[in-house]
């Protein structure tokens, strides 16, 4: 394995871009802002090298962005309604950032942070310390992501965090796929599936009502592979309100164990590019990039980035489960160890 740092300047402080190369030349870069992916590099059928997930042009608009390309959001991934929850008989009010709700851990969430790094023979490994109440969250966590690249193109997330105080945690990656590659216009054609028979349902302002909605019978269903733009039109509450897919998924196979398994398979017929994702959390959020038009940052060849260009396949706790008692609790206490891996293996078929 092949591994080269570089330093840059942002408005934030010296930031490192790591790229590593397996051997059979295929690469991932990685950033300190956000614990982010900035790149993934690998062939199609045909043996031409892209890069299938979306990232920008300038270092520092992955500061701030809307899109929280790539990066590592936190303390919670996702919506906290009203940026309100109670734990232990205490209310704690969060930063409201995306209409009504708490969006990614707030306006200085995980994903706006320079995180610290350590270099391994195959691995990339970030950490950051939150400190008691940040953002409104309680207790001190100290959070890890470890990044492994293989010659097999398959990248593994490993999530760790400890806490001093119980509170909500849920991290993911927030990479946009597009396996044609970057910048090549819509990702709606690309073929889905989902290992789950059931989404979380929300209201109209994406809030989850703690009901858990079969997809048989709606345009919501991936149990069997399906071209992911062939219903996203469709008078659907959950698609009108998202502007798309915008929903949480309940995987099937999920036991709280820590056990891995087959979440998601993405899969475009024009490249021949193949994503197996594979997890130990209960959902995946998917989202289909229903909001790049006009307010994100220059791709990184050039590219003016639109809605629908890319599927973002987000591994986590459901979204607001800190009011939801019936939902995997997403409560980390004292004493106990946040662990949970997301794993993502490409291929061409």
């Amino acid at each position: 394995m092949k591994i080269t740092l570089d330093i840059v300047g942002t408005p934030k402080g010296d930031a490192a871009i790591i790229t590593l190369t397996n051997s059979r030349g295929a690469s991932v870069v990685l950033s300190s802002i956000g614990a982010g992916i900035m790149e993934i590099n690998v062939p199609d059928r045909n043996g031409a090298v892209a890069d299938v997930v979306l990232g920008y042009k300038n270092i520092a608009d992955y500061l701030y962005d809307g899109p929280t390309m790539g990066k590592t959001p936190g303390r919670y991934a996702n919506r906290i309604c009203h940026g309100r929850f109670s734990l232990d008989g205490k209310d704690y009010s969060l930063p409201v950032n995306c209409g009504p709700h708490h969006l990614h851990g707030g306006p200085e969430g995980f994903q706006n942070r320079l995180w610290k790094y350590d270099i391994g023979s195959d691995c990339v490994t970030f950490t950051l310390c939150s400190p008691d109440g940040d953002s409104g969250y309680p207790g001190e966590v100290v959070a890890e992501v470890t990044y492994r690249w293989s010659d097999d193109n398959t990248l593994t997330i490993d999530y760790r965090a400890s806490a001093t105080a119980p509170t909500p945690l849920n991290m993911t990656n927030h990479a946009y796929w597009n396996l044609d590659g970057e910048g090549s216009g819509s990702a709606m054609g690309h073929v889905l599936q989902v290992e789950a028979s059931a989404y979380v349902e929300t209201d109209e302002t994406l809030a989850p009502t703690g009901t858990l909605r079969e997809v048989k019978g709606t345009p919501m269903d991936f149990t069997e592979a399906k071209v992911v733009g062939r219903d996203i039109k469709e008078p659907f509450d959950a698609l009108v309100h998202g502007k798309g897919y915008d929903h949480c998924y309940a995987f099937d196979a999920y036991d709280g164990k820590g056990t891995l398994f087959k979440g998601a398979e993405l899969y475009s017929p024009v490249s021949g590019r193949r994503l197996v994702v594979k997890t130990t959390y209960p959902g995946m959020q998917l989202y289909t990039a229903n909001w790049l038009t006009g307010g994100t940052p220059e791709g990184r060849h050039g590219a003016d980035y639109k809605d629908y260009e890319a599927v973002a396949l987000e591994c986590q706790m459901f979204p607001d489960s800190p009011n939801h008692p019936s939902f995997p609790s997403a409560i980390l206490r004292p004493g106990e160890r946040y662990h949970h891996v997301i794993v993502y293996e490409l291929d061409v078929v």
